[in-house]
Formats: C-alpha cells, sequence, structure tokens
C-alpha cells in the first residue's frame, strides 16, 4: 500500500496474490524515477564495495584496464588506483566535449593501447592483456567495440577485450556485469580436454575455503578446481580451457559459460546459492547423477542443521529484516529463514518474476511480510520510529541503514559462501551477533537519517 509520506510496501500475501503478471508498478524499475538508496549506490558507484565492472575486469591475472570515458564518470576510478591491489593497472583515457559528439576518442584507443604496453614493458611489468572499459557515450553512439579492441590488439600485440560499464542495459538481456563475465573467459583457447579438472564459475572472488563444494568434487575424482580468483598468473588462467566441464554457481555466469561451450565444447553445469536445506540438498543429489556418483555430504548437513537449531533454540521469537546487499537473494534467504521457525518481518529486495516462486511459498508461511524495494522515491520517507520497532536482527548493508541501531550481519565479504557451509556460517554469525548485543533488547528507537 501507499499514502502520501510513506514508503510503498505490499505484503508477501497481497503479492503472491497479485501473481507475476501483475507485479504493482511501483515495484518495477523503468515505470518510475530510481531513489539512490544503500542499494543502487552500491551497485552503481564506480568505487563501491564489491565487484563492479572495472575491478570485475581485472580479475584476469596481469591485465590492465583502460577506462575511456568523461572526467566525470573516471574520478572515482582513482579510488580503486589508489589499493595495493590495483597499483598500476589502471589507465584513462579521458573524453572532451568534441569526442562525446563526434566520437573522436575511437581513433585514439589503439596508439593508447600502444603506449600503455610500451610503458609497462619498459618498467619490466609487461601486462598479459589489456580491457578496454567503456560507458554509456558509447553504448549511445553504438560504437562496435570488438572491432575496436581487434584493432587496439593489432596494434599493441596482446589481448584486448572489452568491457560495458553500460548502466542503460542494467535491465536487458545481458547487463553489465553479465557481459564482463564473459569478457574476462573470452581469451580462452581451445586445449586438450583433463578429464579430473572443473571450473567454478560465478564469483569474481573465491568460495570458502571450507565449502564441502571442494569435497564434493574431489569425492568425484576431480583432482584441480580451477577458480579465476585463484588463478596466479596468465598461464595458469589459460589453462583453464582444460576443463573436462564448467560448474556454474551464479546465473550471472551462465552467458559466459554458453560462450564457452560454443567456442571450446566445454559444457556446464548450474547450481545455485541457497539457503534452504532441502534445495540444497536436492542440488547436490542431482550434481552427483549428472557426474555419476553419489555424494556423501552429511556431515555439513548436519553441521548447519546444527547451527540452526542452536539459534532458534535460543532465539525463539526472533524477528529479522532481510536486505538485498549480502551474498543471497533475499527473498529466497527469507523463506528459509520462515521454513526455520524466523519471523522474517521485512525484506528490502528488487521484485521480478524471477522471485514470486519465493514470494508465493514465503505468503503461505508469512503472509504479514512487508516487501519494500531499495528502488523506490518512497523510501526516501522511510522512518524506523513509525515503519517498524520490534526488529531483532538485520541481514545486509540496507537493511542495517533503515535499522541504524539494530544488531547486524552484513553478510557481504567478498570471499563466497555457498551451500551447507554457507548457511552455517551465516547462523552462527547471526548467534554471534545477537550474543554480542546481549539479544535481550530491540532496536534502539531513532530516525533512519
Amino acid at each position: 500500500m501507499i499514502s502520501p509520506g510513506r514508503p510503498y510496501t505490499v505484503t508477501a500475501a497481497e503479492l503472491a496474490e497479485r501473481g507475476r503478471d501483475r507485479i504493482p508498478t511501483e515495484l518495477i524499475t523503468h515505470e518510475h524515477l530510481v531513489y539512490s538508496s544503500p542499494a543502487t549506490l552500491a551497485f552503481n558507484s564506480p568505487g563501491a564495495q564489491g565487484f563492479g565492472v572495472k575491478r570485475a575486469g581485472l580479475t584476469v591475472p596481469g591485465s590492465v584496464m583502460l577506462l575511456v570515458a568523461p572526467g566525470c564518470c573516471g574520478r572515482n576510478t582513482t579510488l580503486l588506483n589508489e589499493s595495493h591491489e590495483y597499483d598500476g593497472r589502471f589507465f584513462f583515457l579521458l573524453m572532451s566535449e568534441t569526442d562525446l559528439v563526434t566520437g573522436r576518442h575511437l581513433t585514439k584507443i589503439s596508439d593508447a593501447t600502444s603506449e600503455i604496453v610500451d610503458f609497462l614493458e619498459g618498467e619490466g611489468k609487461k601486462p598479459s592483456c589489456v580491457m578496454i572499459c567503456v560507458t554509456c557515450v558509447d553504448a549511445l553512439l553504438g560504437t562496435d567495440m570488438d572491432r575496436v579492441c581487434s584493432k587496439a590488439e593489432e596494434a599493441c600485440g596482446i589481448p584486448v577485450r572489452p568491457c560495458y560499464m553500460y548502466a542503460l542495459t542494467r535491465e536487458g538481456r545481458k547487463p553489465p556485469m553479465t557481459y564482463v563475465r564473459q569478457s574476462i573467459y573470452a581469451m580462452l583457447e581451445p586445449r586438450k580436454k583433463v578429464p579430473s579438472t572443473v571450473n567454478i564459475m560465478g564469483y569474481f572472488s573465491p568460495l570458502n575455503d571450507d565449502s564441502e563444494i571442494y569435497d564434493l568434487l574431489r569425492q568425484a575424482g576431480v583432482k584441480k578446481i580451477n577458480e579465476i580468483s585463484r588463478m596466479e598468473d596468465f598461464n595458469e588462467y589459460l589453462s583453464m580451457a582444460e576443463a573436462n566441464f564448467n560448474l556454474v554457481l551464479n546465473a550471472e555466469a551462465r552467458f559466459a559459460a554458453q560462450d564457452l561451450q560454443n567456442r571450446l565444447g566445454l559444457p556446464f553445469i548450474e547450481m545455485s546459492r541457497m539457503y534452504q536445506m532441502d534445495r540444497i540438498k536436492n542440488q547436490y543429489i542431482g550434481l552427483g547423477r549428472a557426474l555419476g556418483t553419489e555424494f556423501d555430504f552429511e556431515s555439513y548437513r548436519l553441521a548447519a542443521r546444527a547451527a540452526i537449531d542452536e539459534l532458534v533454540s535460543e532465539y525463539p521469537d526472533l524477528r529479522v529484516a532481510v536486505g538485498e546487499i549480502c551474498n543471497a537473494n533475499p527473498f529466497e534467504l527469507a523463506l528459509a529463514m520462515s521454513r526455520c521457525g524466523i519471523k522474517v518481518a521485512q525484506i528490502y529486495g528488487t521484485v521480478g518474476p524471477e522471485v514470486m516462486p519465493f514470494i508465493s511459498e514465503l505468503a503461505e508461511l508469512s503472509p504479514d511480510t512487508e516487501i519494500y524495494t531499495n528502488l523506490s522515491p518512497t523510501m526516501i520517507h522511510y522512518n524506523i520510529s513509525s515503519d517498524r520497532k520490534d526488529i531483532d536482527l538485520t541481514i545486509g548493508k540496507d537493511a542495517r541503514y533503515y535499522h541504524p541501531g539494530c544488531p547486524n550481519v552484513m553478510w557481504s565479504e567478498e570471499i563466497q559462501p555457498f551451500g551447507f557451509s554457507g548457511v552455517r556460517r551465516l547462523f552462527e554469525e547471526m548467534k554471534a551477533v545477537l550474543k554480542k548485543a546481549d539479544g535481550s533488547e530491540n532496536c534502539e528507537r531513532k530516525e533512519a537519517l
């Protein structure tokens, strides 16, 4: 419901009743102005925490990036350039007003890439490849970046690939974070397959070392498990082409996996990060069948189950608010918690047809759960003193913003949780945060700034 001076909200029951074909326009981003709440700031800002197009493009070992953009688009990149991790890996080709109108900057890219490679080679740091990051300007100009990169590659003598920082395509078939995943695997060339090698795709940082997925793959006879974030140099990166198959853990990597399948004959199996115990189990059973084996994951399942039971036993009346700036789908996570007996009072997330199955199930367990969208301009009116006073714990950076006095689990580390290990870690962290806050008082009664 919506009223003057109030944020738009809808309950899980109301949204489920409408169905995937009648999602309220207030929840559809292209139907209204977009509010730069914590979620959009973290998603859009080039210097934001986490992986945007710029950091993602530099996941290839030894790569450097040439940012071709107006000064306003490149300014925040200097924050990353100051980081020791990215020292000397960012270069800039700033566009003038004339460039914006005529596209004249395109004639400078080949010379710029050659200059970068020559300079770094003179310093004894010849890069493995150059990633060309372009902005919405070139989207509007209709620039053929494949042709531009091909010409630059001929000029500098090393691979050159495009990275599209096109916010305009965020809701299209291939949004920026999907496209950049294809770019970072685009330099793999056909190699003889090694049956005992597997690539894990989906994230720009590795999974937690104690994730059971590593053990389960080894149970299936896998001896080498590749993740791009763990590749030490460019030659090791190129060896990813030897994999027997790709295991895709994030849907945004599906397009890249399909490209590798078409180019290199590399098949892929897709799984999703979930927090519902039975669905994690079913995914592993399905993966085992695909690989012709039966996994033994019971110890990992029991450890996760124990962490859940300990939390629910100690805090039986726990009420949480779940945000979308965390390592989870907020609607799937809310459903998982509701199935464990935890009351999910609020969800902050972007609603689309793909999450409606979660919302439909959630409506049966927790029909009064309030759903807000971080992208609605009405969220500027969100006020903790009037919108909710009895949240015990928040999950995610955005939920923390809306309830500043509440115990919070950020759950947004770059090292990625997955499977039963992810569930165990989350519930252990929830318990630790509640214990630190003594778990006896609700949120402070103060207004969000």
